[in-house]
């Protein structure tokens, strides 16, 4: 009996990127630590995203003071008081994990005996859903990482699927990223793709997932993040209606969102609390 010979061409799926977003409150605001935190971000071979270059840096930090922040729309949401409260954000991000872990655990040490940041964050990995038509469509031209003197609005948006949802196999929840058309060929939900596409010109946008969905109480499954100029600011908000529109984007029956968090991309941890 003849063999036949199979490919062994499975994807990879392990995390090309790992990030946090370090949640201080006011019992940080009087800490004097910009030097140790400077030469901590060198000795980590962190670039400020404040001035990121061609796109995001490798290795990065950056630092977010809050303009203000909104509860989550519906009743049904997650309600997340100290999101809500969170005076500032540093944000550090790199391709492996030790970078990250370093700068969360000398920070805390720094800032003792205030209790340390809480930490917001996940992995990057292979897109899971994108076809060669859809990357062109959403990603082809996306808004890279711009200077923060151009794009100085920085939008944090932590949110967890329904157990409904990871319940679906990964087939049935790749149909609500699309549109859905009837017998007759008309469009009768938008789909989550052309729903948010008025942000694509606009909005920078990055996206950190639990690395085991889904994620246990108290932490979220995807942690999504915008930056924008101030004519984008309208967009973003815009685009986030209409993600919420179930008639247009069944997906979001779904979805449970944390707070809406709005900050001013700064330089450094001097001006977080200014």
């Amino acid at each position: 009996m003849s063999h036949q010979t199979r490919a062994n061409d499975v994807r990879p799926t392990e995390p090309t990127r790992h990030g946090a977003y370090l949640c201080l409150t006011a019992a940080h605001r009087e800490r004097r630590i910009a030097g140790e935190l400077r030469a901590l971000a060198e000795q980590l071979e962190l670039r400020n995203e404040h001035e990121p270059g061609d796109g995001h840096p490798r290795q990065a930090i950056a630092f977010l003071r809050r303009l203000d922040a909104a509860p989550p729309p519906r009743a049904a949401d997650l309600a997340d008081d100290a999101l809500l409260a969170t005076a500032a954000i540093v944000h550090v991000a790199a391709p492996g994990p030790r970078p990250v872990q370093a700068l969360c655990d000398e920070l805390a040490r720094l800032l003792a005996p205030a209790p340390p940041p809480r930490v917001l964050g996940g992995v990057v990995r292979t897109l899971f859903y994108t076809s060669v038509e859809m990357y062109n469509f959403s990603y082809a031209h996306q808004v890279l990482q711009q200077p923060a003197r151009v794009a100085p609005h920085a939008f944090l948006l932590p949110m967890s699927k329904t157990p409904a949802w990871w319940a679906k196999d990964w087939m049935e929840r790749h149909t609500y990223f699309l549109p859905r058309y009837d017998e007759a060929g008309r469009m009768t939900h938008q789909g989550h793709a052309l729903a948010s596409a008025g942000g694509i010109p606009s909005l920078m946008r990055r996206t950190y997932r639990y690395p085991d969905p889904p994620a246990p109480a108290g932490a979220y499954d995807f942690v999504t993040y915008f930056e924008t100029d101030d004519a984008g600011v309208p967009v973003f908000h815009e685009t986030c209606a209409a993600l919420r529109d179930v008639a247009r984007n069944p997906e979001w029956a779904f979805v449970r969102e944390g707070p809406t968090w709005h900050g001013l991309r700064v330089a450094g941890w001097d001006e977080l609390f200014a």
